[in-house]
């Protein structure tokens, strides 16, 4: 435990880790917890079973803790005594989503590289008088600067009420943009001029005074004019005259922080806020989303995060976990009674978000994890929708934290996700690119119909997925169409042969399409003598999306509780499922994806126990199913066997080609066994036992005397022969 709180984790927490038997955090933990609990948006990349839950799941935990301690005990300030400050400040209250703003109310930000957000301060001024302040841009990107009534757009300048001065050297009103002064840029200071005397508005750059920029129309003095800005993936810094100005704006001219009291408006979007809300717990708007890519993956984080906080009491922290296949009315109910924070997948957030049940208003913590499957399943719209939602600063002041973590981090799309909206985030990259973990083995076996016969002659075989049920195919043929179904049906022989021969008791197997898991788990009970038998050697549960969620949750449990020996699934199980000790893990079929035969040999191996990964791998293009969408019923009942060029739903399957991609992609050449499955596991850095961790290699303890007895003798010898000669040559010169 000391090793966790040396990062400053809570005793409380800490008890629950130790019982956990967790003595010392793992690397991505050691990285990770500091950064998060420091406040930074945190890149997390690291093999899986490394401890990335525990890494995000305790720093958020304790600081969400610490939030509602400090609430209770009554730390927490009001946002009325926030906003109602004498000080003039960039208004939290009255900005866009994608606006973030530093604590002390004068620095701004926005990384959104694609629209336009922007923020007023939160007072203005009205009536007379000559008022000035500064605006210093600190990072590259577009801004424009300026004066806006309340009525404005927060995009400054597009419309009538608001008048900017911008980057690219043009001024703005009313969507007019013309030519005004030159070009600012990276550490130029922008001076805002105010003239309500003669109802005019200019701008200096770096003290050079660049002329009138606007005349204030008739219709729009009686308003009251706000310090204003708007930018894409830029960043201001504001000085309103509380500390010395750069450069002392012209004659006449004053600070608008020491305007007259009966000049000076306070924003109505402050008071609204100020006056119904403080910075006390609302009950349906949590500090920390965690976002998960399936449902299974969901609930082994939910489950992590209700053993971290056993012992964290006065006050206690309400988790909830949002998933499909769970009435929609309890998890409404236990958002009314208070949730702190909300573990869910994608699709049921999104329901209860926009339903309203769901706010954002107080999160603190956006996390995504296993990232790029999030994205590969075409959530990258709703989480930039979901971010766009919510506020960058927290009514008290404190910056929206966003963490993105997964196995396979470095792929494009999550850095460009990364790059528009995350806050010069701190990588944790222990992995760099994918790797297979050293505790991993893995093996390729090669299905060749034209070499192993054995099809043309099996009484009993796996059904297969009916791609062939059109063709003329049958042990005399030697068509395409042939080999391919042979080499669905030696895939059975080979699955069961390597049980067989690593008289294998537990084991996750991969197939390619829900009904290729459904005809193995048919095949295996098959051979077992039926689902029901209790001394089935092959008994077996499915897991795919669609068998519905009780049945899912309970096939887990009985594969977890050890007893089913054999989990069959398609890469919907690919992540998150942790089961310790797991031996081994076979591919009927190699992913679609390169990344996820990362994710799928990384369910073996886990927590520092050997495991043996097994891949069948066709020589011959196999046909195989590919329901896009094109097809009307996205694969349900479909049996429109024509490749999709002929406006089917099948696809010609090159697993070589994949094997070769997949070898790339690592840097590495997976070792060949042959079909027997003899696999030389002394080869593997010495003798091993799969599911148990690595074995010491060496001589032996038992026979260490008897191996190193003439060894020693000889350095005796040797020793006693320098000490002789030694005192022979010391006589000598004594003589």
């Amino acid at each position: 435990m000391a090793a966790f709180e040396e990062m400053g984790v809570l005793p409380e927490i800490g008890k629950s880790i130790e019982e956990m038997e967790w003595t010392l955090p793992t690397d991505v933990q050691a990285e990770a917890i500091p950064l998060i609990l420091g406040g930074g948006d945190v890149l997390m990349a690291a093999e899986t079973g490394s401890g990335k839950t525990g890494a995000f799941c305790l720093p958020i935990m304790q600081t969400v803790w610490e939030t509602l301690k400090d609430l209770e005990s009554g730390k927490s300030q009001k946002v009325t005594t926030i906003h109602s400050t004498p000080d003039w400040l960039l208004n939290v209250w009255d900005r866009s989503s994608a606006m973030a703003i530093t604590p002390d109310g004068l620095r701004c930000q926005s990384r959104e590289q694609r629209e336009w957000h922007g923020c007023r301060a939160n007072k203005g001024v009205h009536s007379s008088g000559k008022y000035y302040f500064e605006a210093t841009v600190t990072d590259e990107g577009l801004c424009r600067i300026g004066w806006s009534t309340p009525m404005a757009s927060l995009d400054l300048g597009t419309d009538k009420f608001g008048f900017g001065f911008g980057g690219t050297g043009k001024k703005s009103n009313n969507k007019q943009f013309d030519d005004y002064g030159e070009a600012f840029g990276m550490h130029d200071v922008i001076g805002c001029y105010l003239n309500l005397n003669d109802w005019t508005i200019s701008f200096s750059k770096n003290d050079s005074n660049l002329g009138q920029a606007f005349s204030i129309a008739q219709h729009l003095r009686n308003a009251s004019f706000f310090p204003a800005v708007a930018m894409k993936n830029a960043e201001i810094l504001f000085n309103f005259g509380a500390q010395s100005f750069k450069y002392q704006p012209k004659q006449d001219y004053i600070a608008i922080c020491q305007a007259p009291k009966n000049c000076v408006k306070n924003s109505e979007a402050s008071s609204n806020q100020s006056s119904s809300k403080n910075l006390s717990k609302t009950n349906n708007a949590p500090q920390a989303i965690i976002i998960e890519p399936s449902r299974e993956l969901a609930e082994q984080t939910y489950n992590q995060i209700i053993k971290f906080k056993k012992y964290l009491e006065s006050p206690n922290i309400s988790v909830l976990l949002v998933v499909g296949g769970v009435n929609i009315k309890v998890q409404i109910a236990t958002l009314s009674a208070g949730v702190d924070i909300v573990v869910g997948t994608p699709g049921r957030l999104e329901d209860l978000i926009t339903s309203g049940y769901l706010s954002l208003t107080h999160c603190r913590f956006f996390v995504l994890d296993e990232a790029d499957g999030l994205l590969k399943q075409g959530y990258n719209d709703l989480i930039e929708r979901l971010h766009r939602q919510i506020p960058k600063i927290t009514c008290d002041g404190k910056r929206l934290q966003m963490i993105v973590c997964s196995a396979t981090l470095h792929s494009f799309e999550v850095k460009k996700m990364a790059d528009k909206l995350m806050h010069f985030p701190t990588w944790v990259d222990l992995k760099g690119e994918d790797a297979v973990p050293e505790t991993v083995h893995h093996v390729v076996v090669h299905v060749d119909p034209q070499k192993d016969k054995s099809w043309q002659s099996l009484r009993q075989h796996i059904l297969t997925d009916g791609v062939h049920a059109k063709d003329h195919v049958g042990p005399n043929s030697i068509s395409p169409e042939t080999f391919s179904e042979a080499v669905k049906m030696l895939k059975g022989e080979y699955c069961v042969r390597a049980i067989d021969k690593m008289k294998m008791d537990r084991a996750i197997i991969f197939c390619r399409t829900k009904l290729d898991c459904d005809n193995l788990e048919k095949y295996f009970n098959q051979l077992g003598g039926g689902a029901n038998n209790p001394k089935n050697p092959y008994s077996c549960v499915c897991l795919h999306g669609d068998r519905n969620p009780p049945e899912r949750k309970m096939n887990l449990e009985k594969f977890k509780q050890m007893k089913a020996k054999f989990l069959i699934c398609t890469d919907v199980a690919a992540r998150g499922i942790d089961i310790t000790g797991l031996p081994f893990m076979i591919n009927i079929t190699l992913p679609d994806e390169k990344s996820n035969y990362v994710h799928r040999i990384g369910r073996v191996g886990r927590a520092e126990r050997m495991g043996l990964a097994i891949s069948l791998v066709s020589t011959i293009p196999e046909k195989v199913w590919f329901h896009g969408g094109w097809c009307p019923s996205r694969g349900r009942n479909c049996w429109n066997s024509n490749v999709t060029d002929q406006g089917g739903c099948c696809i010609w399957y090159n697993e070589l080609r994949l094997l070769g991609e997949i070898e790339e992609h690592l840097n590495v050449t997976i070792q060949q066994v042959e079909p027997d499955l003899n696999i030389p596991v002394d080869q593997f850095d010495g003798k091993v036992i799969y599911g148990q961790k690595r074995l010491n290699i060496g001589t032996g303890y038992e026979t260490h005397v008897e191996q190193m007895t003439p060894v020693v003798q000889q350095l005796s010898k040797l020793e006693s022969e320098a000490q002789l000669l030694y005192l022979k040559r010391h006589l000598a010169k004594c003589k």
